[in-house]
């Protein structure tokens, strides 16, 4: 309560840690997640670009590995403690089987998308959001494999987005485009 009886309407704003600051701000820490972005990237690069040339991914026979994927995730629903959740099954029967096609196309390009984008250091902290949500659905899917280890990494990239990228594109590429919160040179603020 502010000295005259009302509420206060002030901002507190919490200081980052010391450690916080080192690893997700400090740009001397760069190059650990370069080898990290250069890891999930050359993951996802593999598999994408796998999916990319096979037929039952993308071309005459697509859709043909997401509706079989989807239906032995489908079979994980049943017991006392399923495998895959009742709401994720129904996402996959309604939704992800009538259109296997479309989303075998989604995965194999976005894996490939992601795995770039990681590599190269553009948009890293979308491209590692990104995995991190393939990553997510495949693990509501039912499938452990690498998928814990890729998205804890992955959110990891994500938190360190800042200077995930600085030995890659998004030390140029940001500068130019700006964010949503510092406009760049090429779209500059509008100051009236």
């Amino acid at each position: 309560m502010s000295k005259n009886g009302g509420t206060s309407n002030a901002i507190t704003q919490l200081s980052e840690p010391p450690i916080s600051k080192l690893f997700f701000a400090d740009t001397r820490l760069s190059w650990f997640w370069l080898i990290l972005r250069i890891y999930i990237g050359w993951q996802w690069v593999e598999a994408g670009y796998a999916k990319v040339i096979n037929p039952v991914w993308v071309g005459p026979d697509a859709g043909g590995a997401v509706a079989g994927f989807a239906m032995g995730a489908l079979k994980k629903t049943v017991g006392a403690h399923p495998d895959v959740s009742t709401w994720y099954a129904t996402w996959l029967k309604d939704v992800v089987v009538p259109n296997a096609s479309f989303f075998s196309h989604l995965v194999a390009f976005g894996e490939l998308a992601v795995g770039v984008g990681l590599i190269l250091g553009l948009f890293t902290g979308i491209a590692a959001f990104f995995g991190a949500f393939m990553n997510m659905n495949y693990l509501f899917a039912g499938t452990v494999s690498t998928n814990p280890l890729m998205f804890v990494i992955q959110l990891l990239i994500i938190l360190a987005w800042r200077v995930a990228g600085w030995i890659g594109l998004d030390r140029v590429v940001l500068p130019f485009l700006g964010t949503p919160w510092q406009p760049g040179k090429l779209f500059p603020s509008k100051k009236s």
